[in-house]
């Protein structure tokens, strides 16, 4: 395989995972609590068990490919989840903040 069929595959790759971790946190994206969000625009979403170890997992191996780093476990999640949602096609201004995410 060619270097260029291999970064094909892996942009294709990371699409999907992108594409996931925004399906799962649409899905459990609850509109009554997405009108609470922190003054920074920050709005919680709570994935339970089992989707919740799929994020997990997803926002692990996001960050590790995206080299991304925090004082926390959880910082580092958050730095990745934020690279995901912009390659997914969501960033500050999306839909997924206000409980309108598209399907």
């Amino acid at each position: 395989m060619i270097a260029s069929e291999r970064f094909e595959r892996a942009a294709v790759l990371g699409v999907a995972v992108a594409e996931e971790a925004r399906r799962l946190l649409s899905r459990h994206l609850d509109p009554a609590a997405a009108g609470e969000e922190a003054a920074d625009g920050t709005v919680l979403v709570d994935v339970p068990y089992p989707d919740a170890a799929v994020v997990t997992a997803l926002l692990d191996v996001a960050a590790e490919c995206f080299g991304e780093r925090g004082g926390s476990v959880e910082e580092t999640r958050q730095a990745a989840l934020e690279t995901l949602l912009q390659l997914a096609g969501f960033d500050d201004e999306s839909r997924l903040n206000s409980g309108g995410a598209r399907g």
